[in-house]
């Protein structure tokens, strides 16, 4: 052999370049394990915090009694949109004539089926989602349509009424 192969064989030893403990394969071999083991704990980690958010929600945020409307400058039948601190839509409308906060009825004016906009519809005394013909009565209860099928309701809001001005108990923080 010559002296130009020893030495080409000793600078490259069997199984070439990298090859043998401490070499770049071992390295790549323990960098890949540890990465895969950092990502499932952090994804385990996160499914955790996940779960727990489920599982215990949040307080409920803060509520305030808002200002609406001057009772007297709605009849019966008139009704509007209101949009509370946190961003809800809200319809309201009067459908008595008592003079006290039982006239009014505040509902979620978000259709539970696919977030439409209902409204109030004096005449059939009812709310009415145009997207697909839900109706619900002045509770709040579906009575036909998707959500009705669905068992679904508009969330109903309390009110109050105070020296002919009705109020109206919202949460104040973001809607989540």
């Amino acid at each position: 052999m010559a002296d130009d192969e020893r030495v080409g064989q000793a600078a490259f030893p069997q199984g070439g370049a990298g090859a043998g403990p401490g070499g770049r394969r071992d390295f790549l071999a323990t960098a890949g394990s540890v990465a895969m083991a950092t990502s499932l704990a952090a994804s385990y980690g996160t499914l955790a915090v996940l779960a727990g958010r489920f599982l215990y929600p949040a307080g409920s945020s803060p509520a305030a009694w808002m200002f609406l409307a001057d009772m007297a400058g709605m009849k019966p039948g008139d009704s509007f949109l209101y949009r509370t601190p946190a961003g809800a839509s809200v319809a309201v409308a009067r459908v008595g004539t008592r003079g006290d906060a039982g006239d009014f009825l505040a509902l979620s004016s978000t259709c539970p089926h696919l977030g439409c906009q209902v409204h109030w519809e004096p005449h059939n005394n009812r709310f009415f989602c145009p997207c697909h013909n839900g109706t619900f009565d002045p509770t709040g209860k579906a009575t036909s349509g998707p959500p009705a099928a669905a068992g679904q309701s508009l969330p109903r809001y309390p009110l109050k009424a105070e020296k002919g001005l009705l109020y109206i108990l919202v949460p104040v923080g973001a809607v989540s």
